[in-house]
């Protein structure tokens, strides 16, 4: 803009943000700064849409595709014995060494010769991942129940995922066979959450179905292919080809072997793509029985080989008629890449809902809510809508009871949420990958202070006085009764530090049972300042003794932090 720094700073200290010269401004400030100038920002986006003109499909081109099924579930509830079923009794070339699981994606021929096409979600953290990077993958979704069972938190969880994606549902009702079975509990159980199926007088198709002895699969399909007519599915065969990354992997003889789902156009052997920010020349096609393919049509997944490295699942990959033009996009993206990673945060913060109310772009806040009891799940769930104003929407899109999950965090991260945990904590892999997501998860034992600090931020206000940083991880490896004293903690520190005059919380299964001081920190016999991880210790908690082998004690310590500036 050939204006000099120092005026740039000036109109950002205007704006409350205290910044240095060589500092990396966010998409909004720069947009505001600019516009103080006079002039307008033009983003460069990493999305190769904008870079390929993607061509007008003539309506006689379009034909119909297979439409794309996901099957999702509670754990044992039969998700791939119906899967199995399907293949066994639709799949009408032979059963040679069957399906090779890795693909994660197969196809599906029934008798009337009708193709479909079914994800195979290893939970749903897949399903979830390829919506957070903005991949709408999946056409329609199979909820299996089992109906001797009740409607389980995971269950929960993949009607959230599946609502959130705006895909229809149809309900398999399985294990119909068994003695204990009761369908009408189940679908009372959906009438509870809003979900009527067509038996109670609602939209949603249900089939009471048994995957042991192939009961009602068939009329399930029939659903699945009803639901399929009416979303009209169609793709143009003729063009090239493009789709998406269902997984990657690095196999030891082929190379980078990526599994890929064509959306629309062909694919074929000898061509050139770009997925993400990895190229490559299709040197082979396999399907999912591990036989060659040398031409792959709309709703089709096959696994191929060429890429020179392995692109994320969930990325949209991009066929090109020229090796030169694919390489230099995969290496433009890699630069973007880079430079995003060293931007400012990507996903929305607590402390961050005021500068985006000063800003007047900040409709709705979305809430992820998992607590220790269904009690406190449902006063926090009532209490944050209760907090909705007409100029800001407070959305609860998924609330459940136990530990804070890698799930939870994928959905967070793929609707832009905030993760609330009220007495209970997020496992090591979920902290991890929030880490790395930059999802905030905010941790509560006090239902005032979680009502108010979102309150706080609702109305720009919130500047946390003291935050909780938390210190280290000690697990109970060994307790020792001895009586006058009390029980005495054998523990290994698996991560930071505890020190003596640190505050601690007792976590059970990820649940917090105690918040409480230590009154004695040992190394053997001597008394002990901190110890640090990779060294045993032995504590013993004030006032406390219900402690046992496996529980975690999580050490922490309060922080003042100065208040922000405000405009």
């Amino acid at each position: 803009m050939d204006i000099p720094v120092t005026q740039i700073i000036s109109a950002c200290m205007s704006l409350g943000l205290m910044v240095t010269m060589n500092q990396r401004l966010d998409a909004e400030t720069l947009t505001i700064v600019a516009d103080e100038f006079g002039f307008q920002v033009q983003f460069v986006t990493e999305n190769v849409d904008d870079i390929i003109l993607d061509t007008e499909d003539n309506p006689e081109d379009l034909v119909e595709r297979a439409p794309i099924v996901t099957v999702m579930g509670h754990v044992d509830h039969g998700k791939t014995s119906l899967l199995d079923y399907i293949r066994k009794a639709t799949v009408i070339t032979g059963e040679s060494g069957g399906i090779t699981q890795h693909i994660g994606s197969y196809s599906v021929k029934l008798p009337s010769g009708q193709k479909i096409a079914f994800l195979d979600t290893p939970g749903h953290e897949a399903f979830t991942a390829m919506r957070a990077r903005g991949a709408q993958l999946t056409d329609i979704v199979i909820i299996v129940v089992a109906a001797d069972d009740a409607i389980m938190p995971q269950t929960k969880e993949a009607i959230s995922h599946a609502q959130a994606a705006g895909v229809p549902i149809v309900f398999a009702i399985n294990k119909i066979d068994r003695p204990t079975a009761n369908p009408e509990k189940i679908k009372e159980g959906l009438a509870q959450m809003n979900l009527l199926v067509e038996d109670w007088g609602g939209k949603i198709q249900s089939q009471d179905i048994s995957a042991k002895t192939g009961q009602g699969v068939t009329e399930l399909l029939e659903k699945v292919l009803l639901e399929a007519e009416l979303l009209d599915l169609k793709a143009n065969p003729k063009k090239n080809a493009t789709g998406t990354v269902v997984e990657a992997q690095l196999d030891k003889g082929r190379g980078y072997v990526t599994t890929v789902l064509v959306q629309s156009g062909t694919l074929k052997v000898g061509d050139y793509i770009l997925a993400g920010k990895q190229s490559g020349k299709v040197k082979a096609m396999y399907d999912e029985k591990g036989e060659n393919v040398i031409a792959a049509g709309p709703s089709t997944p096959v696994s191929i080989l060429g890429m020179d490295g392995a692109p994320q699942a969930g990325d949209k990959f991009y066929m090109f008629d020229d090796e030169r033009e694919a390489k230099q996009i995969a290496t433009k993206r890699t630069q973007l890449i880079r430079e995003q990673s060293l931007r400012t945060q990507k996903h929305i913060t607590l402390d961050e809902i005021g500068r985006r109310i000063a800003l007047g772009d900040f409709k709705e806040l979305n809430i992820i809510v998992k607590g220790d009891v269904d009690g406190s799940v449902e006063a926090l769930t009532d209490s944050f809508q209760k907090l909705s104003t007409p100029e800001i929407q407070v959305n609860i899109i998924h609330k459940g009871v136990g530990a804070i999950t890698e799930s939870d965090v994928l959905l967070a991260s793929a609707s832009e949420a905030i993760i609330i945990g009220f007495n209970v904590r997020p496992s090591v892999n979920a902290r991890t990958l929030a880490d790395k997501e930059e999802i905030d998860i905010r941790n509560y034992s006090i239902i005032y202070n979680a009502i108010n600090d979102l309150r706080d931020a609702m109305e720009g206000m919130l500047s946390p006085e003291i935050v909780e940083e938390i210190v280290g991880n000690v697990e109970i490896r060994e307790v020792f009764k001895i009586s006058k004293v009390g029980n005495i903690a054998g523990c290994m520190v698996t991560k930071g530090k505890i020190m003596r005059n640190s505050k601690i919380r007792i976590i059970r299964d990820g649940v917090v049972l105690h918040s409480g001081e230590l009154s004695t920190l040992k190394r053997f016999k001597d008394d002990a300042r901190e110890v640090t991880k990779g060294f045993d210790c032995g504590i013993q908690i004030k006032n406390y003794n219900d402690i046992e082998v496996g529980d975690v004690i999580e050490a922490y310590q309060e922080v003042a932090v100065k208040k922000k500036l405000k405009k």
